[in-house]
């Protein structure tokens, strides 16, 4: 069984550096065509998909339905437990908003936003529940930015830790218990011109 997870195609917020979080921004135009050129990439390579499943927020959803039309695969309904984290009184602000009124450790104040168990505890549940109802499929998942950060923290306690780019697309396999990276945070679809990146399947 083969996961792909996708990070979200950029919004305007994204561009802004505006924390979304629960908040329902949808993709602006260099989003879209960043959903297209995965779309490309993935119809190009050997691996085929059998579908796709995203969160339900519109940047996530409108990214899932994009690559899943090119893809000719069907795009399941979503569900919630793929998400972005919330929160709380920090959506929509910038980091020098946020730390204008919150100061530098805002992310450790109780604000409003979700607990980081809480967050890993539904991705993981999502990891185990596709894995049990479609044992020999291969799925794409279309999600966000803080959520798929905390699912490789917790299956690879901090192996990896860089930031995940829109419409970056890391692809795990399973072997026995353990969900083997083939792949991890590549954007290579999104450079005009060939990077030399080996990280390809």
């Amino acid at each position: 069984m083969l996961i792909g997870l996708i990070r979200h195609g950029l919004t305007d917020w994204n561009a802004a550096g505006r924390i979304q979080g629960r908040s329902d921004i949808p993709l602006n135009e260099e989003g879209r065509r960043q959903a297209h050129r995965l779309a490309k990439r993935l119809k190009g390579e050997p691996y085929r998909w059998d579908f796709a499943i995203s969160s339900g927020l519109l940047r996530a959803r409108e990214t899932a339905q994009i690559i899943a039309s090119a893809l000719d695969i069907p795009l399941l309904e979503a569900d919630e437990r793929l998400a972005e984290r919330g929160f709380g009184q920090v959506e929509g602000m910038t980091q020098a908003e946020r730390e204008e009124r919150f100061g530098t450790d805002w992310n450790s104040l109780d604000i409003g936003q979700e607990k980081l168990e809480a967050l890993e505890e539904r991705a993981l549940a999502f990891m185990d529940d596709i894995e049990t109802k479609h044992p020999d499929r291969n799925v794409l998942v279309i999600s966000h930015g803080g959520l798929l950060a905390q699912l490789y923290l917790a299956l690879y306690e901090g192996r990896y830790t860089e930031r995940i780019g829109n419409l970056a697309l890391t692809v795990l396999e399973k072997e026995g218990e353990l969900w083997e990276p083939l792949l991890y945070n590549c954007t290579k679809h999104l450079l005009e011109e060939p990077s030399g990146d080996r990280r390809t399947l």
